[in-house]
């Protein structure tokens, strides 16, 4: 049975979805007015990842990520670019579906907007207002009133006086409580607005999840997730709101992924050390990406550094190289392996344990190949089918291996031509040419392995 960690309860649960057979699904996706970074990539990987191994387990999953295409960074950008805030928005939404489709992402059932939600966000407001959890304060901003709430905190384990202890308000805030937060924003010089019944304005960040989740999937569903830094106050809000406006329990599992640090330390800009998704791929492959996100269970830190993306790079190849050669059919003798790796996968996502299966799997392809070259190609069948769980091992075999030439590396033409010149060599015996080619090659980061059915070859980057 699969055991997930539940951030509200604390604990590991067994999972038991509201409509037997089927799985409904929100995750908060990216704020869409810069490039994908290091953090992004996790929870898209990460959550791939659940809705992959949900649909393996045979549930009809419906996945629904959002895009945040108005708030308060994109106001600023857009005015710091001088350019109206949709085409900052749809640059940026253009480059992260990009990042995605790099990195292996499953597109999610559906995609919504918060622009294209206003209806839904403008009546759960006036829900909230009339149910008496909101108000509408002096200066036209509309807040929630947290104490009307008994259970916050109930996600994030902090309590509200404590909270209120430590609590600013800013001078142009018309709040009650420090603690009480913005559901609509009044209308503010040369920034986009819509009306509402409350005056002209823009939705609060809080309160477009809360809209688009419930329009999407309900008002009760099974598992909403998202970073870590989003568990306060982002997913305490949506709570809040939801469960305000419905009166029903809002989502029963809640699941954050940990931190991404770099070098051992946080991952800021101001630190120097902020790494976009695009600026990773120029220098690694996007499934040495995913690979060294998968090394570390979702809940933990992920520490990014070159040893761990070229441990990746080394991985990635063993298990290449174990499928090298070997026919697509359809997986069979694995049996053991399967049940091993579902049995990681089912105890909270446990993908560093997952891929120690897959590494033992590669082992006895490697073992049996030599004596048993059916038993080799089922269970590299089983490999793959496993891979595809984690989104890896889907590429040709040769042609990873092989890769692109580098700038200045020799094309694989060359490489083959050369292979060809030194198999003659060696057959004049003429050792000392034999061996100039292959320093050659090996100058040229071309790695050959000679075996009784003739040479094959790959890049050292490979």
């Amino acid at each position: 049975m699969l055991q997930i960690h539940n951030t509200l309860t604390r604990q590991k649960e067994t999972f038991q979805p509201i409509e037997p057979g089927k799985v409904r699904m929100y995750v908060c996706g990216m704020t869409v007015y810069d490039y994908c970074h290091l953090g992004h990539a996790r929870v898209l990987v990460v959550f791939d990842v659940v809705y992959r191994y949900l649909k393996a387990l045979g549930y009809d999953v419906t996945y629904i990520r959002n895009i945040t295409d108005i708030d308060d960074k994109i106001i600023r950008r857009a005015a710091e670019n001088g350019e109206p805030f949709p085409e900052l928005t749809e640059r940026f939404i253009r480059a992260m579906h990009e990042d995605s489709e790099a990195l292996g992402i499953l597109p999610p059932t559906d995609e919504p907007r918060a622009t294209g939600h206003m209806g839904e966000i403008l009546t759960m407001i006036q829900t909230l207002i009339d149910k008496g959890f909101a108000y509408v304060a002096g200066n036209g901003d509309v807040y929630y009133a947290v104490s009307r709430f008994p259970d916050y905190g109930k996600l994030s384990g902090k309590n509200p006086q404590d909270l209120r202890a430590g609590a600013r308000v800013e001078i142009d805030e018309a709040k009650r409580d420090p603690l009480d937060f913005a559901l609509w924003k009044a209308a503010k010089p040369d920034e986009p607005v819509w009306d509402s019944p409350w005056g002209a304005g823009r939705p609060g960040w809080h309160i477009e999840c809360s809209a688009m989740s419930t329009c999407a999937l309900g008002n009760h569903f099974d598992l909403h997730g998202g970073g870590a830094d989003l568990q306060f106050p982002h997913h305490e809000n949506e709570i809040a709101q939801s469960e305000g406006a419905t009166g029903e329990p809002f989502v029963n599992v809640w699941m954050h992924n940990g931190f991404v640090r770099v070098n051992e330390e946080k991952m800021s800009k101001s630190l120097g050390n902020f790494f976009t998704v695009r600026e990773i791929l120029q220098r690694y492959r996007p499934e040495e990406i995913r690979y060294f996100i998968l090394t570390s269970q979702y809940r933990s830190p992920l520490n990014y550094d070159d040893e761990h993306l070229q441990n990746a790079r080394a991985a990635l190849t063993r298990f290449y190289t174990a499928l090298r050669g070997l026919a697509a059919v359809a997986p069979s003798g694995g049996e053991t392996f399967s049940e091993r790796f579902n049995a990681a996968m089912d105890d909270d996502f446990n993908t560093p344990e997952a891929l120690a299966v897959l590494f033992d799997l590669a082992r006895e392809i490697n073992r049996v190949r030599s004596e048993d070259l059916e038993r080799a190609v089922a269970l590299g069948a089983e490999l793959r089918r496993l891979g595809e769980v984690l989104g890896i091992l889907q590429d040709d075999a040769e042609c990873y291996l092989r890769g692109d030439a580098t700038s200045g590396g020799l094309a694989n033409a060359d490489i083959d031509d050369l292979i060809e010149q030194r198999i003659a060599a060696r057959a004049a015996k003429n050792w000392a040419e034999a061996d100039r080619i292959r320093a050659v090659l090996t100058d040229a980061g071309i790695v050959l392995e000679d075996n009784p059915q003739g040479t094959i070859w790959r890049r050292a980057s490979a």
